[in-house]
């Protein structure tokens, strides 16, 4: 049997990763999860969203710098996005992950860099999303994203439910006015920090949404799982809690039929958009969290 570990692990295999990328294929197997290549594909995409009542928030694939001159590219990529979408007035923020940055080189190049994003995200009426990676980041992220929400504000940041610590991480970031974006978490963790069966990830994201509807910044319940989004609206309903103080995100060509049942039903959905060439490891990950997913690939492949 295939599992999620096993994709985990391809996910990290350079060789491969390589191979992938640059196959003349690569655009086949991934139009269903990744908006394109450029910038301009992304804002396309984002367009049509907007059409159907949905928001975006914009990710320019990539992760884990080598080197602080690569930071640049994604830097003014960030830049760029954030000028069309106001020009545009597109419904939409931008995420990124803070390794793209240079948190794995230098604290203080990843901060200099992720302030020019806050700022301009602040000039345009928008968002900087800071993405969750493994648990070796989370500490450090979450000081980052206080430290640059308390100049700027615009500063959104992930808490994964499957950690251990995030009870605490959440009521420190709802002490600081800082929004919050709720996920289960989908990188593979040991058991030391984290939650290793399903249901107690589910019953820790209950625990977790609540606490953030109670006391949270206009959070983020960020889910596929039908069952946390019932028992979301559920429990908002019951609290008394408008619609508009809370939104619901999903990842951008999963589950369609619920993202729209979300609309319909009158609550906000923001699609997490990816776009860029560096799209295998996030690929992959999406593979690991659903594994049927690769049956629609290879279907796409053969047709």
């Amino acid at each position: 049997m295939i599992t999620r570990n096993f994709f985990l692990y391809l996910s990290q295999q350079k060789q491969l990763r390589r191979w992938m990328e640059t196959h003349p294929a690569a655009r086949k197997l991934t139009q269903r999860y990744i908006a394109g290549e450029s910038l301009e594909q992304e804002l396309a995409v984002c367009a049509d969203l907007q059409a159907e009542g949905m928001f975006a928030a914009l990710d320019h694939l990539g992760e884990n710098i080598t080197s602080l001159e690569q930071a640049q590219g994604p830097v003014q990529e960030y830049l760029n996005a954030l000028e069309k979408i106001a020009a545009r007035k597109l419904p939409a923020t931008v995420s990124l992950k803070l390794t793209q940055l240079g948190l794995d080189l230098s604290d203080d190049a990843c901060i200099q860099n992720l302030r020019k994003l806050a700022s301009k995200a602040n000039e345009t009426e928008s968002r900087v999303e800071i993405d969750m990676e493994s648990s070796i980041y989370t500490a450090k992220t979450l000081d980052i994203a206080t430290r640059l929400a308390a100049e700027f504000g615009h500063i959104r940041v992930v808490i994964q439910a499957y950690l251990y610590r995030s009870e605490a991480d959440i009521a420190q970031m709802n002490q600081h006015g800082i929004p919050v974006r709720l996920c289960k978490g989908a990188y593979n963790e040991p058991a030391e920090v984290a939650y290793p069966k399903k249901g107690d990830v589910d019953a820790n994201y209950i625990k977790l949404m609540r606490q953030l509807l109670d006391h949270g910044a206009y959070p983020a319940i960020a889910t596929h799982d039908e069952k946390m989004i019932d028992a979301t609206v559920r429990y908002a309903t019951e609290q008394g809690i408008a619609p508009d103080r809370f939104e619901f995100q999903m990842l951008y060509g999963i589950r369609r039929d619920l993202q729209k049942r979300v609309v319909a039903q009158g609550y906000r959905l923001r699609l997490y958009v990816p776009y860029g060439t560096a799209w295998y490891p996030y690929f992959m990950r999406r593979i690991a969290e659903r594994p049927a997913n690769l049956w629609f690939v290879m279907n796409s492949l053969l047709r």
